[in-house]
């Protein structure tokens, strides 16, 4: 699975690269101050100075968490590279310096626009359960759940991971630069160290479960047994040894020999084992399919299928279309009104009928109906009903059982748009803080199959649609999006972490660009609001207190904390045709273009 030979290259220095990093984005956002809207047809900023970017893109832009990742895709960019190469030296890199997110470990899922083919493509990536995982494997000896950190730590919550075959099919068709020449950065990196940045050391001394594992706590203790801080160099000289052979030999590195036995011994040691085998190495696929879209007002929204939450992210929109939100403003307290109800509307039907379709009827065409999302749509109204809403009743969904799946997460979003035209949005995940918390040849093992619902049945009996099955995939919230005009032509660009809540994160971003005309940055910006059955959660200080007064009027009382933050990045075109990126402030994300 590899491009066509072109030789070991060194990749260029940088040239006249516009920056624009997440910490310049950090300053404070007040909602309340008028005209945060725009007519002009080019996007505003947002309230409280938040910039757009240094300069617009002309030619290429990459979008990720951390600079050293997005400066390696850069590098890949100029060197002739296309997004799917890029894709991959970031992936290699992020899972150095974020390994708390993603990693070699870990899953994907991928939307894709070939711009010469004017295809738009999905990979997924997702990690799959083993043969030997039953649908009690989340039950102790009484048959209640276990705890979310016994099922975390154990070997039982690691499935196959699938983020590097899907990088290696989608480069082996996307690619232009030989698959051996994309780790460089990386392998650099691993050698000779990379300092720690300030949210790998929070989460190094977190209260996380995993930051307790044995093999975290190896990994990131000193000489002197103090953990790393801070600025600290960090050097993996195994992850640098596993990228040299993922190189040479391609992913089959990683699904088979002694990579693949070293995870399969890993996962089988415990008190919990698991059950994963060689065998379900050598059965994992990625999937190419196309991407599931739909038209929503003057655009096409394109995420990949079920089980991603891209479905979520379409039926939030489709709903949101038949209310007048997009004449309203952010510093208005009926949008969030507005936006927090279709959030309820979405997850209550996403909760109960979405699981791996390979194994379970998923009602795609009926969730994103037009009748059924009118009447769903009639259930927001200019308060916050009292009550949660339940479940709809989308066409030819099957009857299964409520849903009891605990789903905190470690995962990072990338955006790239090469010369070609080409654009990648890319969700990748280990699932948990350093995932399982256990370290194989210098990256974490992922802990997915804890995304699975616990209780494979309800009280009636009836089964879970996202329960535990032999060779399922768990159901995911991520929802790496591309937008385009009725015509075709590319228009933004957004994903993010977040676990469940990514849905609300990405759903926000979409209407603050093209309903409210914001610029990719402000609306990244933008205060958090994810409302989920009767749980409203919401980064309460940053909202204006006449605004956040105005949704407390209306029944809409957000708390602070809950879900992860937002890790938002995203990249939308100009109206000169342009590209100007955003990444969120709330992590350590940089655009760089050129």
């Amino acid at each position: 699975m590899q491009s066509p030979e072109r030789g070991r290259f060194a990749l260029p220095m940088m040239k006249s690269v516009r920056v624009l990093s997440a910490a310049t984005a950090a300053l404070s956002l007040l909602l309340a101050v008028s005209g945060c809207r725009s007519n002009a047809p080019a996007p505003a900023s947002a309230p409280g100075g938040v910039p757009a970017a240094a300069g617009p893109a002309r030619h290429a832009i990459v979008v990720a968490a951390n600079p050293l990742a997005a400066q390696a895709g850069m590098r890949v960019l100029q060197a002739g590279g296309s997004a799917a190469d890029a894709a991959v030296a970031m992936q290699a890199v992020l899972g150095l310096v974020e390994p708390q997110s993603s990693g070699l470990g870990g899953g994907a899922f991928i939307t894709y626009y070939d711009a010469k083919r004017n295809q738009v493509l999905a990979y997924n990536g997702r990690e799959t359960a083993p043969a030997g995982a039953s649908v009690d494997m989340f039950l102790g000896s009484d048959g209640r759940p276990l705890s979310y950190a016994s099922a975390v730590l154990s070997g039982r919550s690691t499935g196959v991971p699938g983020a590097i075959a899907a990088l290696a099919l989608l480069q082996h068709k996307h690619g232009k630069l030989a698959w051996r020449a994309l780790f460089g950065d990386a392998e650099r990196l691993a050698s000779e160290g990379f300092k720690v940045s300030p949210r790998l050391a929070g989460m190094i001394s977190s209260r996380a479960p995993q930051s307790a594992a044995p093999d975290v706590v190896r990994y990131f203790t000193k000489g002197d047994g103090s953990r790393y801080k801070s600025g600290d160099l960090l050097m993996n000289p195994a992850y640098a040894a596993t990228l040299r052979r993922l190189a040479e030999e391609g992913p089959a590195a990683l699904y088979k020999g002694r990579i693949a036995r070293d995870i399969v011994n890993r996962v089988h040691q415990g008190e919990l084992p698991g059950t994963l085998s060689l065998a379900d190495f050598a059965r994992y696929r990625p999937i190419e399919s196309a991407a599931l879209c739909r038209d929503w007002q003057q655009y096409r929204v394109c995420t990949p299928p079920v089980p991603s939450g891209g479905i979520g992210v379409l039926q939030a929109l489709l709903l949101l279309a038949n209310t007048d939100i997009a004449a309203r403003a952010p510093d208005d307290a009926q949008a969030w009104v507005e936006l927090g109800e279709a959030q309820r509307l979405m997850y209550a039907d996403r909760d109960r009928y979405v699981g791996d379709p390979a194994l379970i009827d998923v009602p795609v065409a009926g969730m994103l109906d037009p009748a059924y999302l009118q009447t769903r749509s009639a259930l927001i109204g200019k308060r916050i009903a009292d009550s949660p809403p339940p479940p709809g009743q989308p066409p030819g969904a099957k009857l299964y059982g409520a849903d009891h799946t605990a789903a905190p997460a470690g995962t990072t979003h990338l955006v790239i748009v090469d010369e070609d035209g080409n654009v990648l949005s890319m969700t990748t995940t280990v699932e948990s803080i350093f995932g399982s918390g256990r370290m194989v040849d210098g990256f974490f093992l992922n802990n997915q199959l804890t995304d699975f619902s616990f209780s494979p049945q309800d009280a009636d009996g009836r089964p879970a649609a996202n329960a535990v099955g032999p060779g399922k995939q768990p159901r995911s919230a991520m929802s790496p999006t591309i937008v385009f005009d009725r015509d075709g032509r590319f228009v933004a660009a957004t994903g993010s972490a977040g676990g469940p809540a990514i849905i609300a994160y990405v759903l926000k971003t979409l209407i603050a660009t093209l309903d409210w005309h914001l610029t990719m940055q402000a609306a990244i910006s933008l205060p958090n609001l994810v409302a989920h059955g009767d749980h409203f959660t919401a980064e309460t200080a940053k909202f204006a207190p006449e605004l956040l007064n105005g949704m407390i009027q209306r029944g809409l009382n957000p708390q602070p904390g809950q879900y992860e933050e937002s890790g938002l990045q995203g990249v939308l075109v100009r109206a000169d045709g342009s590209y100007e990126g955003g990444a969120d402030p709330r992590r350590e994300g940089v655009a760089l273009s050129y």
